[in-house]
């Protein structure tokens, strides 16, 4: 597959943004980890979460095994950005966006490892500590890997801010077996 294939296809999505990115220029720190261990209830208690995805050098050796990332954002509106219930809300139509784009992905031979921007929620409760009941279609937090996602976000020179009332969501999807030509 190449590049030009995957910008056809996902412009059929309502994308906001979209780049592809040099996985090796992505950053990775424990600090993001600490920040989940420290402020998310789902931490110790999902599959796509900490500490269940594996240490961040884990993490990071993962997704250097790929070469490029497919980073894109959607856009939704809320009423009130502080009312947190609200606004992952918004999040579903997002994560089923990043679940079809990652399918045609695989259909199409691309070897992927898709991150979104919050912790899986396919099921209304994980089965954490037990067996996954959903391993193939877990979506694991980008920050979840130590991703400093903002970092990312400015070398690809997208927006991440679009006022109180708009809130970005963000996918990394990193691919191999793509190509330029």
């Amino acid at each position: 597959m190449i590049y030009d294939e995957i910008e056809e296809y996902i412009a059929e999505y309502p994308i906001y943004q979209y780049a592809f990115i040099d996985s090796k220029k992505i950053e990775f720190s424990d600090r993001v980890r600490t920040i989940c261990k420290k402020e998310c209830e789902r931490y110790g208690h999902s599959w796509s979460c900490p500490p269940a995805v594996g240490s961040v050098k884990s993490c990071q050796a993962i997704c250097n095994t790929y070469p490029k990332a497919l980073l894109f954002s959607t856009v939704a509106e809320v009423e009130d950005y502080s009312n947190m219930d609200r606004l992952l809300e918004t999040k579903e139509e997002h994560e089923l966006i990043t679940r079809q784009i990652t399918r045609y992905l695989r259909e199409h031979d691309v070897v992927c490892y898709p991150l979104s921007s919050d912790s899986c929620s396919i099921c209304e409760k994980c089965a954490y500590p037990k067996a996954c009941r959903h391993p193939e279609a877990v979506l694991p937090c980008i920050e979840s890997h130590g991703i400093v996602i903002m970092n990312a976000i400015e070398k690809c020179h997208m927006d991440f801010f679009l006022g109180e009332n708009m809130v970005l969501w963000f996918t990394l999807i990193f691919l191999k077996n793509v190509y330029e030509f």
